[in-house]
């Protein structure tokens, strides 16, 4: 079979022309990866920047957050004694609760590890607190019911706020 001679002159200029681009293309290929590698990190590095504050200020305030609902200071800042122990029960719980719903959007900025962490402080703190209330008598005072929850954390093996906070810093020290 004979081709038509303007076939065989088109394939004679197109061959050549597509091999060209096909070897510039895998020239320029690796100049064109390398730029948008370059693209990427500096986005990242502008967006981390911007990021970066907001995620220690969220990590600053979920410190603050296990502090304030440590028992031993929301006692103090309570005013424990001129409760009687039922009163005082149900502020700590409100107050525990109110404090975890004020930082609840904190986890949109902190690790996973970080929110767990958020989460067990304030499910163990309702527990001694309300374990605390359990093991008492109707007619105690809110300054047995402080007695009690500080003679239950006491007992326990870790004091789970000090580990939060640890893990935490951990957290705080991967971001650098």
């Amino acid at each position: 079979m004979i081709f038509p001679p303007f076939l065989l002159d088109i394939l004679k200029y197109t061959l050549p022309g597509v091999g060209v681009v096909i070897v510039l293309f895998y020239l320029i290929k690796p100049y064109l990866d390398r730029f948008e590698q370059l693209k990427v990190l500096d986005l990242k590095k502008n967006t981390g920047g911007q990021a970066l504050p907001l995620k220690l200020q969220a990590y600053e305030r979920i410190v603050l957050f296990i502090e304030r609902v440590n028992p031993a200071n929301m006692l103090v800042r309570l005013n424990a004694p001129s409760f009687s122990a039922a009163e005082l029960h149900t502020i700590m719980i409100t107050e525990i609760r109110n404090e975890f719903q004020h930082n609840v959007t904190q986890q949109i900025y902190v690790s996973e590890r970080a929110w767990n962490v958020v989460k067990r402080v304030k499910d163990n703190t309702v527990t001694v607190v309300n374990n605390a209330a359990a093991a008492l008598p109707e007619n105690a005072t809110g300054l047995d019911l402080g007695k009690m929850i500080l003679v239950l954390l006491s007992q326990t093996e870790d004091n789970f706020y000090d580990t939060g906070t640890a893990l935490l810093r951990k957290d705080v020290e991967l971001l650098f």
